[in-house]
């Protein structure tokens, strides 16, 4: 085995926190070294079996003759930290929501 790569020596930004299900498409852009550093860092750090399987999965691939396809991301909008709020405008809101009959938390009923 390599030396165990440090968590700044990852091809990928934030690799730690990338859910399992992104990370297929997150490392197709890897080569050999590359994938095979963040093969090294996970099974020595978490050694997580469904990560450790897609990571094998994309190496096996790759010695079968696939090769990198595009880029490797420089951030990933999975985790950066942002979040741009609810897209919800007046047209694609619900309808109106009416109190009811009894009262509502901050007015209620008044004993008949």
């Amino acid at each position: 085995m390599n030396d165990i790569p440090q968590h700044d020596d990852l091809p990928l930004p934030d690799y730690d926190h990338l859910p399992v299900g992104v990370l297929g498409s997150k490392i197709t852009g890897l080569d050999s070294p590359g994938l095979q550093r963040l093969l090294d860092y996970e099974r020595a750090h978490g050694n997580r079996l469904p990560v450790v399987q897609v990571l094998e999965n994309r190496m096996e691939a790759l010695r079968q003759g696939a090769g990198p396809s595009g880029a490797v991301p420089s951030a990933s909008p999975e985790v950066s930290g942002t979040s741009a709020g609810s897209a919800v405008s007046p047209e694609t809101s619900g309808p109106p929501v009416n109190p009811p009959s009894q009262g509502t938390p901050f007015n209620p009923s008044q004993p008949r």
